[in-house]
């Protein structure tokens, strides 16, 4: 799972997720690209399968790009705790995606191919997404 090697304060405020993505909104890298159309957070596991389930789809054809990583902890306290007593140890970590924000990157394939591999890998995540190409997300059509 995707993790930061170390972190500067082992506990974070959960914040908040208004407006859109102005960094990492467009199709950079590859030809086709994966975009959030709703805010959230997208923890390591939900970005693993999500690679997974793009890189089996192109059966190693092509190059992917993770363009987000989850530096963000999120706490819980164990089951049966009483109130108080301060907040939960870290238990998982998330990247937080707002609308706009492109997430997975494939070229090297064709059309049809990165298409469906990057529809599979949004059945993985928890927002509702989009496939652009390259040139829609230059001309700010996303």
């Amino acid at each position: 799972m995707l993790m930061p090697k170390r972190v500067k304060r082992r506990k974070q405020f959960r914040g908040r997720m208004k407006g859109k993505a102005y960094r990492g909104n467009t199709v950079s890298y590859g030809d086709w690209g994966l975009v959030a159309q709703d805010p959230s957070w997208v923890t390591s596991q939900q970005i693993e399968a999500a690679r997974i389930a793009l890189t089996r789809h192109i059966k190693r054809g092509g190059q992917v790009w993770i363009k987000i990583f989850p530096d963000k902890p999120v706490t819980a306290k164990p089951a049966e705790t009483r109130m108080g007593s301060g907040k939960g140890s870290p238990e998982y970590w998330v990247a937080v995606v707002k609308p706009g924000r492109v997430m997975f990157e494939v070229s090297g394939v064709e059309e049809s191919v990165a298409k469906e591999g990057l529809r599979l890998a949004s059945a993985k995540l928890p927002m509702r997404t989009k496939v652009i190409s390259k040139a829609q997300s230059e001309g700010g059509d996303v």
